[in-house]
């Protein structure tokens, strides 16, 4: 590694060894001396919190700032506390399902290097088809392949973890549930819907005042993503709202190029009274390849990978920005958080500029884990 940081989640271990042992670095470090019960939620408060008359409301609760970690690196309930301990006031559970589901083939990270001097890709470009470099030098401003397969435990595994993990929230700290819904061979589209509101019923049996649903990683195929189907997830938001009654739902979306087929997505959810915020955005898909420009991730069907940290930046402040627009437009009320590449204080403030209620960090988070305190000092 090109620095001596040592990320929270340990790109050169399974994800396995990760669940199991991690998190790592200063993740670590901040959770010595917790007692193996656990600790309560007043000693989970962090001392880089801001002061209440600071704090903010978000869709209901208080936050101290809405800045945090999104679904991805927070695997279980140490991994959440950590990053509240750190100072990360909104902490995203990573996405679980009905079912226990694999993960796919280590690695799942690399460096990514675009060509672009920025680091940037840009939706659209020739660039994400024809190949974009990764390999194992990871360098700073940081862009990593995210090619996971969403990975879940068994549901009587993750929903007692989940439930240590929301009670461990601190004063002004809040603790999101993901989830998403499970396509398997033979399963009819209202089999589909169903399995969606069976998860949304067991993260609310975990004491979850609000939850996020993930609609942004492939559910209908290769390179198909669920949010790419507004009506559908339009279906889906309305059967797991009627199953989780007043509690909040956000719905987590990729990029969508398109303003009418983004409008078409407000007015299916929001529109109808069944989504009361979306988190955007999650990775760019792109082909990726080594330094001979053979396939960089083994495996069947892993010749493309979700790509997050800096390069996204563009595209997320571009999302949040027409997201901002639309809601202006419609004069609805609903909460945006805007996710991808922040990794320095400038770009929560960019992201609030845009628009943004709440904004968070994956990458930049695993590389910095004082990203929060940073952004914190900024604002005092």
């Amino acid at each position: 590694m090109s620095q001596s940081f040592a990320p929270f989640y340990d790109v050169n271990r399974t994800y396995e060894d990760n669940y199991l042992q991690g998190p790592f670095g200063a993740f670590a470090e901040v959770m010595k001396g917790d007692s193996a019960a656990g600790a309560s939620a007043q000693s989970a408060q962090t001392t880089q919190s801001q002061s209440s008359d600071q704090a903010e409301e978000f869709l209901g609760f208080r936050v101290n700032l809405p800045f945090g970690i999104p679904a991805g690196p927070l695997l279980n309930e140490r991994f959440t506390t950590a990053a509240f301990r750190m100072g990360f006031d909104l902490a995203v559970y990573k996405t679980v399902r009905s079912r226990a589901w694999g993960c796919n083939a280590f690695p799942n990270v690399l460096a990514v290097h675009p060509k672009n001097a920025d680091g940037s890709l840009v939706p659209g470009s020739a660039e994400l088809d024809e190949g974009v470099l990764a390999d194992t030098r990871y360098e700073l401003p940081i862009s990593i392949s995210n090619s996971f397969g969403v990975p879940s435990r068994d549901p009587d595994e993750w929903q007692p973890d989940m439930k240590k993990a929301i009670a461990a929230a601190g004063d002004g700290q809040l603790l999101v549930p993901s989830f998403q819904g499970s396509r398997v061979d033979g399963m009819d589209r209202k089999a589909y819907i169903a399995d969606h509101v069976t998860t949304a019923h067991l993260v609310t049996e975990t004491g979850a005042g609000l939850m996020e649903m993930n609609t942004s990683c492939p559910n209908e195929g290769h390179n198909r993503l669920l949010c790419h189907d507004p009506h559908l997830v339009g279906e889906i938001t309305e059967a797991v709202k009627n199953e989780i009654g007043d509690r909040p739902l956000i719905v987590k979306l990729a990029y969508i190029p398109n303003d009418t087929d983004l409008e078409t997505m407000v007015r299916e959810t929001v529109g109808h009274g069944t989504v009361q915020g979306f988190s955007t955005i999650n990775t760019i898909s792109a082909r990726l390849v080594d330094a001979n420009g053979n396939q960089a991730l083994p495996g069947v069907g892993r010749d493309r990978s979700g790509v997050c940290g800096n390069a996204i930046r563009g595209a997320g402040l571009d999302m949040v920005g027409r997201l901002a627009a639309i809601r202006e437009k419609l004069g609805l009320d609903f909460v945006i958080v805007g996710v991808g590449g922040v990794i320095r204080p400038d770009d929560y403030k960019a992201y609030r500029e845009a628009g943004a209620n709440a904004v968070m960090s994956a990458t930049g988070a695993m590389w910095d884990a004082n990203l929060a305190c940073e952004i914190k000092e900024t604002l005092r």
